[in-house]
């Protein structure tokens, strides 16, 4: 039985792994940023931005995608509170985006924007779990650890 102390105690002090979970979503989508400029370049930077800008649809799933970015980032900071919406959401997130990137990787959407190369359905989808794995490690730090759901319990 824990003592009302204990529990306010539990409250401030973050699990580690749960604290490890909040920094890697932080640290992946900026590393996904970095990595994503160097490849690109200024000049592709541009392109992709021009391309992004060509339709009402193109345009309407760039600024999704980059509200999925400071919700993930909002998620985040949740987390490190015991919020137990931000790891629910962040779950969510994860889910749609997988999901938009597998359909969009077939010929669905706008593939050019938002896709990922494969011969087959098989490469594809090797390529999607590869590129989603440290996202579903950090899923497992959240929800796999007694401690971890012990923590958002509390709150």
């Amino acid at each position: 039985m824990q003592s009302g102390h204990d529990i306010s105690h539990a409250r401030l002090n973050a699990p580690t792994l749960v604290l490890i979970a909040a920094t890697a979503i932080v640290a992946i989508r900026c590393l996904d940023l970095l990595l994503l400029f160097n490849l690109l370049g200024m000049r592709g930077i541009v392109d992709f931005l021009h391309r992004s800008a060509q339709t009402w649809t193109l345009t309407f799933i760039f600024f999704i995608s980059l509200a999925l970015l400071f919700i993930e980032f909002r998620c985040a900071f949740a987390i490190v509170r015991g919020r137990n919406w931000g790891r629910w959401l962040y779950l969510c997130i994860q889910i749609a985006i997988t999901g938009y990137l597998w359909l969009a990787s077939l010929g669905w959407g706008y593939p050019e924007l938002f896709s990922i190369a494969g011969d087959t359905k098989r490469d594809i989808l090797r390529s999607l779990f590869l590129q989603k794995l440290p996202d579903a490690l950090v899923l497992c730090l959240l929800f796999i650890p007694p401690k971890s759901r012990r923590y958002f319990r509390v709150r």
